[in-house]
């Protein structure tokens, strides 16, 4: 076996792992698969021959990856896209986590993050994810975000209390979320356009990932007015459902799930949709229709 196919082989192993740490970060599973995808560029680019622990070496790129993508997007002033799935969870190679404390805190935190994603700062979500979730150090942290381990640790601490105080909000906020989502099959099955531009804020952005393309549909629609238009009509088989315990919609065809519809939620406006068909990436959720 030659250096790359051992490098390619490593990457598939912490693949999971990476995916993990950048939704997590992010919020968006289209923007983590960037993450993870500008990682084993990096990766292929960077001579690791002296490196002697390859999984941290990779969760310390990815975590910069997406801190640039973070502090980016916070330049442009977009809202997060996202939509926290509780059961992406994973820990930092070599450190022992067990199962059943991973899953507790995936259901502790999945809706209080939907909650606060909109607040935290770019270098608070990072040293938050990295060492409440996946057990960095804070001397490591700090080396990715460029602060010192003591405001590594503050800052982790401040995201914290953040997280905790949203968890209070998330029953009556997943409701709301509920009530738009339904509100928005029902204006797009009776063509209703009116009803959708109340619905989407004026940035709106559909995504789609490559199977939904595969399928036809344009990789992306931007605009109130494009992406009700799109919807406007259709979504007639389109069903309300949990996607791992977020509201959401689903796509059935003769029994079979074949299109989820991940919806971000900020301040009453729908600002992001994620059309997702890829069978790997749905079969992460647990869906409850």
């Amino acid at each position: 076996m030659n250096e790359a196919d051992w490098l390619a082989g490593r990457f598939e192993e912490n693949r999971s792992h990476l995916q993990a740490v950048a939704y997590r970060m992010l919020g968006s599973l289209s923007e983590a698969d960037d993450a993870v995808q500008e990682t084993w560029l990096r990766l292929n680019r960077s001579d690791t021959s002296d490196v002697e622990n390859l999984s941290g070496w990779l969760t310390t790129v990815v975590a910069r990856v997406c801190l640039d993508m973070l502090r980016s997007r916070a330049s442009r002033r977009e809202e997060p896209l996202g939509d926290p799935l509780p059961d992406l969870v994973g820990h930092q190679s070599g450190t022992a986590v067990d199962p059943e404390d991973e899953a507790l805190l995936a259901d502790s935190v999945g809706m209080a993050l939907l909650v606060v994603l909109g607040t935290l700062k770019p270098a608070e979500r990072v040293a938050f994810v990295l060492h409440d979730m996946f057990a960095v150090p804070f001397e490591e942290v700090a080396a990715i975000i460029g602060r010192s381990p003591a405001a590594a640790r503050q800052l982790a601490s401040r995201a914290r209390r953040r997280v905790q105080g949203a968890d209070a909000v998330a029953s009556g906020n997943q409701s709301r979320q509920r009530d738009i989502v339904d509100a928005f099959l029902s204006a797009s099955r009776s063509g209703d356009f009116e009803a959708l531009l109340v619905l989407l804020d004026p940035d709106v952005v559909v995504r789609a990932d490559q199977s939904v393309v595969r399928m036809g549909a344009p990789a992306e629609v931007a605009g109130a007015a494009a992406v009700a238009g799109t919807f406007s009509g259709r979504a007639r088989a389109t069903r309300p459902a949990l996607l791992s315990g977020i509201p959401g919609a689903v796509w059935t065809e003769r029994g079979e799930l074949r299109m989820v519809f991940s919806f971000t939620i900020v301040d009453g406006t729908i600002t992001g949709i994620d059309m997702i068909a890829d069978p790997d990436r749905i079969g992460e959720l647990d869906v409850v229709y």
